[in-house]
């Protein structure tokens, strides 16, 4: 009996600890689970990238970077503009910082610690934001994207990317697993809705299903209807 309870006290916080570093890696343990996300999210995020047209001197934010290669591959595509990456992770900005240290010598990518919730840029600096396989952890996800719609210039995009969703390959399996860790999981309507919930127009949802990938993608819109449209204005009695 009692070693039974203790290999479920050993479960649970191993689970504890997984959980805290898939939401925010700390060091340590972190590193290996940065390099780890690196590696298991790049085919993912080459796959959403192709359905977006990125400018070679556009400016682009990479909402939680994680371990930063996205912001790599977004240099690559985009080598005579500006990348930024936030996270809300300290070790997360470190590792990112020390993937891309060649692209910050030069000026060419920054990286902030910061959360999605309020973002440390002005209005209107982006031409693009991503953020793959993070949105899961938003705190508030209508709002959080409408702070990223904050930043976004007039017509610029937000492509979100995810390998869990409702309806999607992992199933009831990528669900217990999404409960366990505390994320959000969308169906491919409720990506849409986050989207036209935020203020963003020209909606585009696509899906590889032999994967079991998604990527949503909304643009800003242009200058002249950018403002949330106000409440209609009451008669006087």
């Amino acid at each position: 009996m009692i070693v039974t309870i203790l290999k479920i006290a050993l479960a649970l916080v191993a689970m504890g600890i997984l959980v805290r570093q898939v939401r925010r890696p700390a060091r340590l343990l972190g590193s290996p689970f940065l390099r780890t996300m690196n590696l298991s999210h790049s085919a993912l995020t080459d796959w959403a990238l192709t359905h977006v047209r990125i400018g070679a001197d556009e400016s682009i934010l990479d909402v939680g970077c994680g371990g930063g290669r996205t912001i790599g591959k977004l240099a690559a595509l985009a080598p005579a503009g500006k990348v930024c990456g936030a996270d809300v992770s300290a070790e997360s900005v470190r590792f990112s910082c020390a993937l891309n240290a060649e692209a910050i010598r030069a000026g060419r990518v920054e990286v902030r610690q910061a959360g999605v919730s309020k973002l440390p840029y002005p209005d209107a600096t982006f031409d693009l934001v991503t953020a793959v396989e993070t949105h899961y952890y938003w705190p508030d996800l209508v709002n959080d994207t409408r702070e990223i719609r904050r930043v976004l210039k007039p017509g610029g995009r937000l492509l979100v990317v995810a390998e869990s969703y409702q309806g999607g390959k992992d199933g009831i399996a990528g669900g217990a697993v999404m409960k366990m860790i505390g994320g959000k999981r969308l169906s491919v309507e409720g990506h849409r809705q986050m989207l036209a919930d935020a203020g963003l127009v020209d909606l585009e949802i696509f899906e590889e299903r032999g994967k079991g990938w998604i990527a949503a993608l909304g643009r800003a819109p242009a200058a002249a209807s950018a403002a949330t449209p106000a409440e209609p204005a009451t008669a006087e009695r």
